[in-house]
């Protein structure tokens, strides 16, 4: 790759809820797809080598930060919106698991995952913690297809030893994670995954939740964390009552007080550790899940489609507390591929959590639920200290956003004297993909609506 320059405005997150709006910077991006420089005013004099590419976006266009996407089943990509009323564990035996079931097929895994990567990127999710299906083989090609279209992912596959159909359920725990270190061994294999602190692709660990996994499972799950620093892990929490008594039924004295005290037993709990839903908590769920300093992958769409219960996680209690909170698809436990569509449901969730709360937890803001989408999914997946803004020494994982005016996308028509701020309202709360014209992960273009920039523009120098 070369130097590239991006003339134009810019928008990202500083902090939850501080929007920064510069209408007319510059960024440098190295060959490796590092921001070196991030000039506000337009007119400071920047060092930049020789022949770099050189790109200026248009009145109405800006850059964001690629979303980040902190739950995702890819297997249930082409289950989206199926079986919406029904409990959850009702949901998984009835359509999840004879969907997941195909994916031990590794000619249907890779057509599929081939089109569930290419959508996730085209919606400017440049980043994905990927629950795979239980079959190792489709979980290392997902890992491939990841790395070979340039998203940033995290890629495990599912562990689940009980409690599901025999023609989906693992043999045992012993070749449960036998396949689990042979998928950590291959993704690391992969080109330029070996160091996991520069790895664009990586393992984690995915009990799917203890209903599906034994002592035995979750013991030996819980030692390769301990022993491997550089492994995240990913589970379902606390996502709804009916899961909630079954846990306890199989945990009695383990989950007596809460699903944190379970995972904590088997050393599954610490920084990496990513908690999908966490829709039912208590004081005492939240302060284990603070203490441990674990991140909460918060799904609303799933939580407020899927039955059993009008389930809207606390979020705003979560903030309030210090915890880590990112956003997540969940695929086909919601209906969207869009990470526009979370961002919206997240708001209208947590309006609902301020009338339960009677006014206690306030709904939330556009500026805090772009930043949950960002930076703060970012964090949850510890990776803050190199996305999820356009800080200097971050990589370049962005979004160049084209906004339209009449029939030119879903998006509320930008309209003569708009401000910067109404154009981006606008795009955030009703714009689709057809308004991501490029999509860029380690400064490197992976999709986008438009054609190509040297197509569109050549390649310049001012």
């Amino acid at each position: 790759m070369v130097v590239k320059v991006f003339h134009g405005a810019v928008v990202h997150s500083i902090s939850l809820g501080e929007l920064e709006i510069v209408e007319n910077g510059t960024l440098v991006v190295d060959a490796a797809g590092v921001i070196v420089a991030f000039e506000r005013s337009g007119n400071q004099e920047l060092s930049i080598p020789e022949d770099p590419q050189v790109h200026h976006l248009e009145p109405g266009e800006f850059l964001i930060p690629g979303f980040v996407d902190t739950h995702n089943h890819a297997p249930q990509w082409p289950m989206r919106g199926l079986g919406q009323g029904l409990h959850i564990l009702e949901w998984l035996n009835q359509v999840t698991f004879p969907i997941e079931a195909r994916f031990a097929d590794a000619t249907y895994a890779r057509r599929t995952y081939e089109n569930t990567v290419s959508d996730f990127l085209r919606q400017g999710i440049t980043t994905a913690s990927y629950y795979g299906s239980r079959h190792a083989e489709a979980t290392c090609i997902l890992a491939e297809i990841c790395l070979e279209k340039g998203q940033r992912a995290f890629v495990g596959k599912c562990n689940m030893d009980r409690n599901a159909p025999e023609y989906i359920c693992e043999q045992s725990a012993d070749v449960s994670l036998r396949e689990t270190q042979d998928c950590v061994a291959h993704i690391r294999k992969l080109p330029g995954c070996a160091e996991p602190k520069h790895a664009l692709v990586k393992p984690v660990l995915t009990p799917r939740f203890a209903i599906c996994c034994t002592s035995k499972l979750l013991c030996g799950l819980g030692n390769m964390m301990k022993k491997d620093k550089d492994l995240a892990m990913q589970t379902h929490f606390n996502e709804a009552q009916q899961e909630i008594d079954a846990t306890r039924g199989l945990f009695p004295v383990l989950a007596a007080k809460s699903e944190a005290d379970l995972y904590e037993s088997f050393g599954l709990l610490c920084p990496r550790s990513v908690l999908a839903h966490c829709t039912i908590m208590t004081d005492y769920d939240m302060e284990r899940v603070k203490a441990l300093q674990c991140g909460v992958a918060h799904c609303p769409i799933a939580n407020m489609t899927v039955g059993g219960g009008f389930m809207v996680a606390p979020v705003r209690d979560f903030l309030r507390r210090g915890i880590k909170v990112g956003l997540g698809t969940d695929s086909g436990g919601g209906w969207a591929s869009q990470m526009l569509a979370v961002i919206r449901q997240a708001m209208i969730a947590s309006n609902a959590r301020e009338v339960m709360s009677q006014g206690e937890d306030k709904g939330l803001s556009l500026e805090e639920v772009f930043y949950l989408a960002t930076l703060g999914g970012a964090q949850v997946m510890c990776l803050d200290d190199s996305i999820g803004n356009f800080q200097v020494g971050k990589q370049f994982d962005a979004s160049w956003i084209s906004t339209t005016t009449g029939l030119q996308s879903a998006m509320t028509p930008r309209e003569e004297g708009d401000s910067f701020r109404t154009i981006f309202e606008k795009y955030i709360m009703s714009g689709d993909d057809r308004n991501i014209a490029h999509v860029y992960v380690r400064g490197r273009r992976v999709a986008g609506s438009h054609q190509e920039l040297r197509e569109v523009e050549g390649c310049k120098r001012e």
